[in-house]
């Protein structure tokens, strides 16, 4: 799991933390269901983030039109891929649509599948 370091010094503006929140729920929402523990996951992130019900609105409200936000830093991209992994794995399937957000996400970033399955790999493990 990107650790608390990865909040406090890649993710230090609220824009930050709202782009970052945004990709998670657009990989939540891919199978067009979130079940419980995909949504304890993003309540979760929320708290970690320091977001408010009223930050994370316009989100929700906007969906249908949003996409990826793609962070500069390196270190950045690589975490935020881990965590778009590990909301796929909330729920103990990867569902198609998941995967090839995820699969898109790490092409944006500069990975191919092969990272993108060993991300999985590794995650399912821990």
């Amino acid at each position: 799991m990107a650790t608390q370091t990865f909040f406090d010094e890649l993710l230090n503006t609220k824009q930050k933390k709202l782009a970052f929140f945004q990709n998670l729920i657009l990989v939540a929402i891919a199978d067009k269901y979130v079940d419980q523990k995909e949504s304890d996951f993003l309540v979760s992130i929320g708290q970690r983030l320091g977001l408010t019900e009223e930050d994370t609105t316009p989100i929700a409200d906007n969906l249908s039109v949003l996409s990826f936000i793609i962070p500069e830093e390196g270190l950045h991209r690589t975490l935020e891929l881990q965590s778009l992994v590990m909301m796929v794995l909330q729920d103990g399937q990867i569902e198609d649509r998941e995967y090839q957000l995820c699969l898109e996400y790490a092409r944006r970033i500069g990975y191919g599948k092969e990272t993108l399955d060993e991300f999985i790999a590794d995650l399912r493990k821990s």
